[in-house]
């Protein structure tokens, strides 16, 4: 199974490592076939200069630690999300045909899309049966 895993959970689970979505990440690196987008990566390091700059480190580690399939976004025309900063990524989790995007975003959550699944930690931690 391929997983997608979005900035929000990777920010959640460096600054939580008690948290679901650290638990959900670790589940994912573990068992499934990871896979980050460049968008994403480019998005928690921005984020964490502004919020926390203490963990950049720490991202780095894990990212040099983890092992996980790197895609590049994709834009194109086709708005199927309402955050434009959104769409590429989902963009390239369709045409890199990821199974499940693991998010805390509305805006990917609201989707009602088949293929791949949007889910939230806990939902992603019930579906694979860990609770």
């Amino acid at each position: 199974m391929k997983v997608l895993v979005d900035t929000n959970v990777l920010f959640s689970a460096l600054l939580f490592p008690g948290s679901k979505p650290a638990k959900a990440l670790l589940y994912v690196a573990d068992n499934c076939d990871m896979v980050l987008c460049d968008r994403n990566i480019t998005e928690i390091r921005e984020i964490l200069k502004r919020k926390a700059p203490k963990y950049l480190p720490d991202v780095e580690v894990l990212l040099a630690e983890m092992s996980y399939e790197l895609i590049p976004a994709v834009d194109h025309a086709e708005k199927l999300i309402r955050d434009a900063k959104d769409q590429p990524i989902l963009n390239a989790a369709i045409v890199s045909d990821v199974d499940i995007i693991l998010t805390g975003d509305n805006d990917f959550l609201s989707l009602e899309l088949d293929h791949p699944k949007c889910m939230t930690a806990a939902q992603f931690l019930e579906y694979e049966g860990i609770v």
